[in-house]
Formats: structure tokens, sequence, C-alpha cells
């Protein structure tokens, strides 16, 4: 997991090469002006869900993970908080192959960091996290979902 801000994704491209193209949708893109649902940037390898999500208290939320797709999540309407517990912690669960995600039920993270607008949390696949956090009713959030 990696908490940073936006403008230091940059530093994160020799991670994944998928990451240089997240850098520059994001200086070519305002995440505020674009629509809901999926904007695909190279077919499915790379695409972002502009989601409008209900919010969560942290015993609402669920821990997941993913086994093909890192997230980039990005709160853009206010802070969003996360679970996290890494996935060595978590029991086995059953995989969903077609969504990419294992959800592990009643689980709850083992702690939790806050992120704000312009800022990231980056999920790779070891990392459990439960998303959506927030004392609001809904939240509206950036998630790049990057090819692992």
């Amino acid at each position: 997991m990696i908490i940073d801000t936006i403008n230091n994704l940059c530093k994160y491209v020799g991670m994944n090469p998928l990451f240089a193209d997240v850098v520059a949708f994001l200086d070519e893109n305002d995440l505020n002006t674009l629509g809901a649902g999926k904007h695909f940037i190279k077919d499915k390898d790379l695409f972002v869900n502009i989601q409008e999500a209900k919010g969560r208290s942290q015993e609402e939320a669920v821990l997941e993970t993913h086994v093909k797709m890192i997230d980039i999540q990005i709160p853009l309407d206010g802070e969003e908080t996360f679970g996290y517990t890494p996935l060595c912690d978590l029991p086995p669960f059953e995989y969903n192959a077609e969504k990419d995600i294992t959800k592990y039920g009643d689980i709850q993270a083992q702690t939790y960091v806050t992120v704000k607008p312009g800022q990231m949390a980056i999920f790779f696949p070891q990392d459990g996290h439960a998303p959506c956090i927030t004392d609001k009713a809904g939240i509206r959030k950036a998630i790049f979902k990057v090819k692992a």
C-alpha cells in the first residue's frame, strides 16, 4: 500500500509501466469533470472508474483484495478512510475471477488511514483494503484499475 499525493505518482512509474499512462491521463484530464462510470485508457489493462459510492462506517466496510489489478484510489469530494490488512493476515475466502475480487465478510481491518482530495491510496494484490469509509452519506471518487 502506498499513500501519497497525486503529484508524486510520477515517482512510482518504475513499479508498473502503466503508471506512466495514469500520470499522462491525469495531466490531460480533470477527474472532477468526468461522468460516473468506466473510462477506458488502455482497454481492460487500464481504466478509471468514476464512482459515486455510499458512505460506510468502519463496521460496515468490507475488506477486499484483487489478484489481477492494482487500485489507485483518489477521493474527489471529501476525505475517505480506508481499512487495511495485509493479505497474508487474511483467511481464505472465495475469489470471484470474473470481477477480480475477494471479499472478506465481516472481518475488521487491522488499521485505518484517511486520504484527502489531492492524495491517493495505491493498493496492490497483497493489500486488503476496505474502501468508502466516511461519515458522509456518499463519496465521489476515482479508481484507476491497473493491470498488475
